[in-house]
């Protein structure tokens, strides 16, 4: 299906809202300005009358797919689509075989996949050569990070544009049009302009969600009249923008995460909201809380630990919307607490260093005696039982192997508790250095 069959099919009244709406030309198409404004790369690209091969990264609905067929129309080129989710070898040969045709008439084609992502190495490693031979133009569309997701090979023969959600403005604007259009509401509905910014501002930078929603709120809508209450009914079962496993889900528990290093609680706090009126699984930020609490909290305030796993079975045990403000809760004393990731660095280091390491043997005195065999061979008869000694602390002993000797791995921080167990391991440590002068005297 070429790009002027997509184009005439628009306006079918059996059609969704989103789909009728979709821009016919480029001039109708909102928001990228940082794209197609007068000067900018696709702008400039447009008046050169040229296409090259590139991918489109961004999240959904902001205009992706109807870029690239407004684009290939634009320069007179045969639009031909594949999903990465749908389609195989076999879909995949068939675009190729009528691209070759295009060629062979001496017709241009673009070669669309969207959700490009999905397809693996040997898959996206099969359009190479038709790249390279100008056999099509391929676009593609990503919602990830296609420094993760997309070959080398690929990404070095296409340009990469990032396309932004879109601002609040410019979807009221998107729905304003929709009520006009002919292939929209067509006028038969009265529109308040604090409805239309409650729907904006619900889509969250999404105009397919935008339109969804409008088209929601006029199935609702009585006597034609679409004002804040019918908004508000349309947005019942909406959610913001949050999808598992893709950037939007990283990106938000990463800002709650550097929120609570950062003791900003109430940074901390709207990232939490954001991730559960977004649909996250509560019990993942709670995993996640506990994490924080023993990475960034750690023994300057041991309560965090505790209160972090009470949230997480609170959680379990009551579910929403008990559980959510337990998090919360455990969300905002994490933020507010004294900071240490010095078991964390300590930890880390400790897991490089065995790993590069010999695997040292148990020194001899620390060693297990269960036999009568052991025993003879010395195992555990030089260790000292600290309950035994002064302050229940055998000054000079040693717990580390014989190579590792007077090596310090844990280093507390001078805030919270960890200011108590510095100056208690300064101590301990003085009173170790004194007890090896008297054993070994220069």
């Amino acid at each position: 299906m070429n790009s002027q069959d997509l184009f005439a099919e628009q306006g079918s009244i059996a059609q969704p809202l989103a789909a009728r709406m979709r821009p016919k030309s480029l001039d109708e198409y909102a928001g990228q300005e940082h794209l197609l404004a007068a000067g900018a790369p696709l702008h400039r690209m447009v008046q050169q009358s040229s296409l090259h091969s590139m991918i489109l990264w961004g999240p959904p609905g902001v205009g992706k797919t109807t870029l690239a067929r407004l684009l290939s129309r634009h320069q007179d080129y045969d639009f031909l689509s594949l999903s990465a989710v749908m389609a195989g070898v076999k879909e995949i040969r068939e675009v190729v075989a009528k691209a070759k045709q295009n060629q062979a008439m001496n017709r241009r084609t673009v070669l669309f996949v969207d959700e490009v992502h999905r397809f693996n190495k040997s898959q996206q490693d099969a359009f190479l050569p038709y790249v390279e031979d100008g056999t099509f133009v391929f676009i593609g569309a990503t919602t990830e990070n296609r420094a993760f997701e997309l070959n080398n090979a690929l990404l070095s023969r296409a340009r990469v544009y990032v396309l932004k959600s879109l601002e609040v403005a410019t979807l009221v604007q998107v729905l304003k049009r929709a009520s006009e259009s002919e292939f929209g509401l067509n006028d038969q509905y009265t529109i308040t302009e604090q409805s239309l910014h409650t729907i904006a501002l619900a889509a969250d930078g999404d105009a397919r969600t935008a339109l969804n929603l409008l088209e929601i709120a006029a199935q609702l809508a009585i006597n034609g009249e679409i004002d804040q209450k019918i908004a508000e009914q349309a947005l019942q079962n909406s959610f913001r923008r949050f999808d598992k496993g893709g950037d939007a889900f990283y990106d938000q528990i990463s800002a709650l995460h550097k929120s609570v290093r950062g003791s900003d609680p109430d940074g901390a706090l709207y990232w939490f909201v954001r991730m559960i009126d977004g649909g996250c699984d509560p019990l993942y930020v709670a995993r996640r809380v506990v994490r924080m609490a023993s990475e960034d909290i750690g023994n300057a305030d041991p309560r965090a630990l505790t209160l972090s796993l009470n949230a997480w079975d609170v959680q379990e045990r009551l579910g929403s919307p008990e559980g959510e403000l337990a998090i919360a809760q455990a969300v905002v004393y994490l933020a507010c607490a004294p900071k240490s990731n010095a078991v964390y660095m300590a930890y880390k280091s400790l897991l490089r260093d065995v790993k590069s390491q010999p695997g040292y043997e148990v020194p001899i005195h620390l060693r297990n005696a269960p036999t009568e065999l052991m025993s003879e061979l010395g195992h555990g008869a030089e260790y000292r039982y600290a309950h035994d000694e002064p302050d229940a602390f055998a000054a000079g002993e040693s717990y580390l192997p014989e190579p590792l000797h007077g090596q310090q791995f844990y280093h507390p921080v001078e805030r919270g508790l960890e200011q108590k167990i510095s100056t208690k391991l300064e101590y301990l440590r003085q009173a170790n250095l004194q007890a090896e002068n008297k054993r070994y005297p220069d």
